[in-house]
């Protein structure tokens, strides 16, 4: 203590921003990094293109594919990254909306600190608004059915409308729900589960996107190791080997002394024999197509051919486990191993012209499923891949939770206003904090109107209308501008990822503006976001 002050006494490389400052910084980082993503918004949202170091091109409107993809420094900013990349990981859709709202939730937070409010105020009535929100939300739930098909195809719809694959949304749309209904287990009691590892999704540049489509089966970055092998084989028992087709070497250094070329003769003859022995094993076990985590030799894959076997070597460890799983087989590690049991069994299994890829397709009940996706770029190809992720995503939690809401701004209209109305029961400085929790919902419909080129304040006013007059499915229809029944409209998705969207971005801004005192070393100085 000097002079009744206390000294703080800190390592010379610590920058420190303490007080109102260190809130600002995290408040303006948290509404750059909003305002970043905001214009990809919505369906008529725009994309950005992002160009790395190296020269690599993303073209995207996914929210989490951008803030990954950016540079981000400024540790505020970093946590608002954070919260896109759990929603994707969580919910698989929603990142921008998260974004978004962890924006706006700062901006009022802005305005209520410059009133001296207090932070630890502010943070309580957000906690309290989050609660009420999940409530409404809860409220405002609809019940959707394994055999809703219809519905699925409404919330894959949803969330693919607004990526640059449009043209063939409804196609796509009809092969996410068919591949995440048919590897969905039941848990009883009307329940389902469904593993995102048991979907998978392939690329092919060079065909068009309108070449889509679902295999029952598995699809290996592979050809055949053998042009004498068929080229495609139907009624297909696929063999799953983990140990190399070849002779075993000995685990320890040994030599052979050779005298004479008999000598050398049947040391070929018996060599040979073994590979062709290994041959015949998979031959007699009823097999016709070979997967091999590891190599075969030249000899066996000679004898394989001659026996009408379609073969493919240095196989993935995950592809061979996915197809294992597909074809409902079992991985061996000796061709003795082999029976009809342990065989994975399909319609067909080929080598697709002019590709490194391998089809096998047509098992009766896959546990496991392959997306193949083509196009004409890779750019496209990758931003096909992302739609395709972010639908299997939402329908998945559709068929998990069995509940879905609506869109188009409409659910956060309704939360903004019975949260105005619920503020105003609790009194007390903490209803100040409520009111700007409520009022932080509106950037999604103001965002969606001005995407659309819209005038921001007719749309918010005319669906607080709507919604105040008891038509609490009221969103705005993006092409029109028009206040619609978003239900009727099909514009939906599952309850889970706006629930995900507002607790993450609530406990953000809750967590961000309560700090008040930044202490960091120069290595790791905050700075404004930027991409790179």
């Amino acid at each position: 203590m000097l002079a009744g002050q206390p000294i703080i006494i800190l390592r010379e490389n610590v920058e420190r921003t303490r007080g109102f400052e260190a809130q600002r910084s995290n408040i303006m980082a948290a509404k750059a990094i909003a305002a970043a993503v905001r214009t990809t918004l919505g369906p008529r949202g725009m994309d950005k293109m992002l160009v790395s170091s190296s020269g690599d091109v993303v073209i995207t409107n996914d929210g989490a594919t951008i803030l990954h993809e950016m540079s981000v420094q400024h540790p505020g900013a970093k946590l608002v990254v954070e919260v896109a990349e759990t929603q994707d990981d969580e919910v698989g859709d929603g990142t921008t909306t998260a974004t978004v709202l962890v924006g706006s939730l700062m901006e009022e937070a802005e305005r209520l600190l410059a009133q001296n409010v207090h932070p630890t105020v502010i943070a309580n009535g957000y906690q309290l608004g989050m609660e009420k929100a999940l409530a409404v939300l809860d409220d405002l739930a609809i019940t959707i059915g394994f055999e809703d098909r219809e519905n699925l195809i409404k919330i894959a719809d949803t969330a693919m409308t607004g990526k640059s694959i449009e043209a063939v949304k409804e196609k796509v749309s009809n092969i996410v729900v068919d591949a995440v209904r048919q590897v969905a287990t039941g848990a009883g009691a009307g329940a389902y589960i469904v593993d995102e590892d048991d979907i998978k999704i392939k690329t092919q540049v060079g065909d068009t996107m309108h070449d889509a489509e679902l295999i029952r089966g598995v699809v290996i970055d592979k050809k055949r190791v053998f042009e004498q092998m068929p080229d495609a084989v139907t009624d297909a028992r696929v063999a799953l080997l983990a140990q190399p087709l070849e002779v075993t070497k000995t685990q320890v250094k040994s030599k052979i002394k050779i005298t004479s070329s008999d000598q050398m003769k049947a040391f070929t003859e018996q060599e040979r024999e073994s590979l062709k022995k290994i041959a015949d094993q998979i031959a007699a076990s009823g097999a016709n197509v070979v997967l091999c985590q590891k190599g075969i030799a030249d000899a066996v894959q000679y004898y394989l051919a001659k026996s009408g076997i379609y073969a493919i070597e240095d196989v993935k460890e995950e592809d061979m486990k996915f197809a294992a799983r597909a074809l409902c087989g079992t991985i061996v590690n000796k061709p003795e191993e082999l029976n009809a049991t342990t065989l994975g069994h399909a319609e067909a299994a080929e080598e697709l012209p002019d590709t490194e890829l391998t089809v096998i397709s047509g098992c009766d009940n896959p546990k496991a499923v392959t997306i193949l996706l083509r196009g004409t770029s890779q750019l496209l190809l990758d931003e096909l891949e992302r739609a395709v992720y972010d639908a299997a995503r939402v329908v998945q939690d559709a068929i998990e939770d069995g509940r879905f809401v609506v869109g188009g701004g409409s659910v956060e209209t309704e939360l903004q206003l019975r949260i105005r109305d619920y503020a105003a029961t609790v009194g007390g400085r903490a209803q100040l904090a409520i009111e700007a929790f409520a009022n932080a919902f509106e950037v999604i419909p103001r965002t969606l109107a001005e995407n659309s080129g819209f005038d921001t304040i007719d749309k918010a006013v005319a669906l607080r209308k709507a919604h105040a007059d008891g038509a609490k499915y009221a969103g705005l229809n993006v092409y029109t501008g028009a206040i619609v029944d978003m239900r009727e409209a099909g514009v939906i998705e599952p309850e889970r990822v706006k629930t995900q969207a507002i607790k993450s971005a609530t406990e953000t801004a809750m967590l961000l503006v309560r700090v008040d005192d930044m202490m960091v070393t120069q290595a790791g100085k905050p700075g404004m976001p930027g991409a790179q």
